[in-house]
């Protein structure tokens, strides 16, 4: 959830915190996969390419429903030859962890919570230009101060990496950033992570997964890996995710809804955080009609109004 200051400056478009240093990331967790099925059983349940995930790349990736509905979302990695780490949210985890589980069957992997076993951190802006060397493409890995560097898609133009390390291992050095405004800049990269509000609401699509490396279209079956496919082949997708600046304060799984038709939402938050500025600014999945008619409210059709931000990616047109 976030707050809009109670003046103006709300809804300004100048960022007067920049996303820059290091942050803790207390709201994630990480579940475990050890074994040697490790790779071939996430291949076989999650949206992504786990076959073939090599020792320098992670995975964005979804856990989705037998109706191609997302579960869960995870940033995805190999720790060692056998041994795979999913960074997800927290308030998600233990069920994800369950459902997941009921899926091993004969398969030798093992599956656990193994949060308490790491330290997870975000850097942004400056405290990654100590290896501005490095190539930073986008969910690219490099060991990194006794951990796992993951670079993320960019927030506000700054460059963003997730920092996986055993628990007790030191931070990297930087300027501390605070967690809100990381989660700010989670929401202007434009890729949503499930929580639980949205939990089942969504096709991979309907977020953009697709568009952000989040969906392997030329992989083998997955639950509701037919709904996923049928999403993208068959018709024009009706359902994007874009990124707004709010009036007032939304969260996650607030309905959107269009300013003439107080009869049906026609979006749901899906994220949202405080801006710097004390405004509020939000991920929501909308039908594309809607987008494109403006005048979009949160909550009701007479609620606050909801601005269209660039999204700061392109949307594949094909695949």
């Amino acid at each position: 959830m976030c707050w809009s200051a109670d003046d103006n400056s709300a809804m300004s478009t100048q960022t007067d915190t920049p996303l820059n240093g290091v942050a803790p990331l207390a709201h994630l967790g990480v579940i475990r996969v050890e074994g040697e099925d490790a790779s071939r059983f996430l291949q076989g349940q999650l949206t992504q390419d786990f076959a073939l995930l090599g020792p320098v790349q992670a995975r964005l990736a979804a856990f989705c429903s037998a109706k191609g509905r997302m579960q869960a979302s995870f940033i995805g990695f190999r720790y060692g030859p056998n041994d795979i780490l999913l960074v997800c949210s927290r308030d998600i985890l233990p069920a994800t962890l369950k459902r997941l589980s009921m899926f091993v069957l004969r398969a030798k992997a093992r599956l656990s919570d193994a949060s308490a076993d790491f330290e997870l951190a975000g850097l942004a802006g400056s405290a990654l230009e100590s290896i501005a060397e490095i190539d930073r493409s986008t969910l690219g890995l490099v060991d990194f101060q006794g951990g796992k560097l993951i670079f993320l898609h960019p927030g506000v133009g700054q460059p963003r990496a997730l920092w996986v390390a055993p628990a007790g291992t030191a931070r990297p050095t930087g300027p501390v950033l605070e967690a809100a405004v990381w989660q700010w800049g989670e929401v202007r990269s434009g890729v949503a992570t499930i929580t639980q509000p949205i939990v089942d609401a969504f096709v991979p699509q309907m977020l953009n997964y697709e568009s952000v490396g989040g969906v392997n279209f030329k992989k083998g079956c997955y639950p509701g890996q037919e709904v996923v496919a049928r999403s993208q082949f068959r018709g024009t997708l009706k359902r994007r995710a874009y990124v707004v600046r709010a009036a007032a304060p939304v969260q996650a799984g607030d309905d959107v809804f269009l300013a003439s038709d107080p009869e049906q939402p026609c979006g749901t938050v899906a994220q949202a955080a405080t801006a710097p500025d004390g405004g509020c600014e939000a991920i929501v999945s909308l039908q594309v009609s809607a987008a494109q008619a403006g005048d979009l409210r949160a909550g009701s059709a007479d609620g606050p109004g909801l601005e269209l931000l660039e999204l700061p990616y392109p949307l594949l047109d094909d695949i």
